[in-house]
């Protein structure tokens, strides 16, 4: 007799086959048989009119710090994500140093959008080597979850304050490979850099992968090549890409010899010839013996901007500084009218890039909330028609409107790429073969960014309601492609033998919900959250983390560790992995 048979549901097994009809039995944590001879079941789980998919592989999170407080990973978990891969743009909190820790929390506030408060009340920061880290989650976390070592936490626990700017000498490049090394032999995934322009530390500098040269980030690259199960990991910033930043990335990937993924593309038809020079990353990475496939954002990215936490707009020319001040300072420079004239100067500089200028145009966008009795009339209502209204420009009435709020106001852009053709390119791209779905940020930009529901937004916007994308091929992106491109063993498909990751979801009402606001944060701090419509049920290794859209309160979930739970994926091994699938 095994565990537990689902019957009656359609399978979708994560190939790209056609689905069918068929029940799936589950023993052990394991698929032992997928169709309707498989005998008695100790319980069974009624499936008719559901999709029976694998779960979904979400391949870019900074949910490093938040299992710690919150082992179900939520909401990633409400829609359909089973494994998650972290420590992603060059941030991780392993290996640790007492002496590092603030600087690690308060960079992470910062670049991360994950608040200080929060990161100070949750974990308690006592552990040293990336092993002594993982240890702490195994058995207690619902989902899989895999950590790559970032080169921001290694350069600054090598160089101490002189990571930030400061060039590396021999003996301390020497010294951050000895604990790349360390930290791959205990079961870190891989590792991942930045370069991103908008990434900046908790002081409002450049985080320290920015001051790397690309020599240092090939060497430590090169480490991977001893750590079997190893993937690489990397953000450019913004496009279009300089030879030399096509050239570190492909220098990489090829010394390393394996695949390095890129974050993120975003596509929509105002930046097509932008996303196709982009993509050519992964061409001239070809040509020079790497391989490199971007993450590309499957929907209309939808932000929301503060002064609280200054997302977005601490990219802009002259912001940084002024979201590395204390909040009554920050209150004051933004009612200082030489210091505004210098932010609206910066905000209009023809050096920001399109990208960027779509997000942070003050013209562009909503009020969606805010905190003071004053100003509560003002949600739901866009900036140019209220400075219409007070004969003011829209940067002032932005301004405005977030200095009498105490800096509490929330803004939100409009969403770019939600026309038809933005939509047609964007499926195009998500099967390109340089590409997988992803640049979820699930864990990061809690109060200002919703994309965690990347996959039940797929499902209901690309399949469902605009026929871009047919069922089969979409549940194939969110899960066989970026379990095998990223050596995620024994996950990402429904066949005997492989793990009991399952989700189980009704095609034709699966959706996110409307998003709200919620101070659920330790510390009492506040985060973006939204459930899914349609998810019946969620298995983790053969567990239901998941019933009838409400957590189980389970942890069945395995804690990845490189080699064990990952096999290596070599440039040779990538590009035959990258061939188009025949599906329907």
């Amino acid at each position: 007799m095994i565990d537990l048979r689902i019957v009656g549901g359609t399978v979708v097994d994560g190939t790209g086959s056609p689905r069918r009809r068929a029940d799936v039995g589950v023993d052990g944590g394991q698929i032992v048989s997928v169709g309707d001879d498989g005998g008695p079941a100790r319980r069974t789980l009624a499936a008719e009119g559901m999709v029976v998919a694998p779960g979904f592989v979400d391949t870019h999170t900074h949910l490093d710090a938040q299992l710690s407080w919150d082992p179900l990973a939520t909401p990633s978990t409400l829609h359909g994500v089973t494994t998650v891969l972290g420590g992603n743009c060059g941030f991780s909190i392993a290996p640790m140093q007492p002496e590092g820790a603030d600087y690690v929390r308060r960079m992470l506030a910062r670049v991360e959008g994950i608040p200080l408060e929060t990161l100070e009340a949750g974990p308690a920061w006592e552990w040293t080597s990336f092993g002594q880290w993982l240890d702490r989650l195994d058995g207690r976390v619902a989902v899989n979850a895999g950590f790559a070592v970032g080169h921001s936490t290694l350069r600054y626990l090598g160089m101490g304050a002189g990571a930030v700017g400061g060039t590396p000498s021999e003996a301390q490049v020497a010294d951050m490979v000895r604990r790349l090394h360390q930290a791959l032999d205990d079961g870190a995934i891989g590792f991942t850099s930045s370069l991103a322009s908008g990434h900046s530390d908790g002081d409002g500098r450049p985080v320290p992968s920015r001051s790397a040269e690309a020599a240092e980030m090939v060497t430590l690259a090169t480490a991977l090549r001893r750590h079997p199960g190893t993937s690489l990991g990397f953000n450019p910033g913004a496009g279009p890409f300089a030879a030399s930043m096509m050239d570190t990335m492909a220098d990489m990937s090829r010394e390393a010899d394996r695949v390095l993924n890129w974050n993120a593309l975003l596509i929509y038809q105002q930046r097509w010839d932008e996303a196709r020079q982009e993509l050519a990353a992964s061409d001239h990475a070809a040509t020079r013996g790497g391989h490199v496939i971007a993450e590309v954002v499957p929907d209309p990215r939808r932000f929301y901007v503060s002064f609280l936490g200054g997302f977005l707009l601490d990219a802009l020319p002259g912001w940084a500084e002024l979201f590395s001040l204390p909040l009554p300072e920050r209150r004051a420079a933004l009612s200082d009218p030489g210091r505004r004239a210098g932010l609206r100067a910066g905000i209009e500089s023809d050096a920001v890039p399109a990208m960027l200028r779509n997000h942070t145009d003050p013209s562009r966008m909503t009020v969606v909330q805010t905190a003071d009795p004053d100003t509560k009339h003002l949600a739901g209502r866009r900036i140019e028609a209220i400075a219409r209204e007070r004969s003011v420009s829209a940067f002032d009435c932005l301004v405005d409107i977030a200095v009498a709020d105490d800096l509490r106001a929330v803004f939100m852009p409009d969403p770019v790429g939600d026309d038809d053709r933005s939509w047609e390119l964007r499926a195009q791209v998500m099967t390109d073969p340089r590409t997988v779905i992803g640049a979820a940020d699930a864990g990061a930009h809690l109060d200002v960014a919703s994309s965690f529901n990347y996959t039940t937004s797929l499902l209901a916007g690309s399949v469902r309601r605009r026929g871009l994308l047919s069922l089969e091929q979409a549940v194939r992106e969110l899960t066989d492609v970026p379990a095998r491109m990223f050596g995620v063993t024994g996950r990402g498909r429904i066949g005997e033998g492989w793990a009991a990751d399952l989700v189980v979801f009704d095609p034709e009402t699966v959706g996110p919900m409307p998003e709200e606001i919620r101070a659920d944060l330790p510390g009492g701090a506040r985060r973006i959250f939204a459930g899914a419509n349609g998810v019946a049920a969620v298995l983790v290794n053969g567990e239901a983390i998941l019933e009838h859209g409400e957590h189980t309160g389970r942890l069945p979930g395995t804690v990845l560790r490189s080699g064990r739970d990952t096999e290596t994926v070599t440039v040779a091994a990538a590009r035959a992995l990258a061939a188009p699938a025949t599906g329907p």
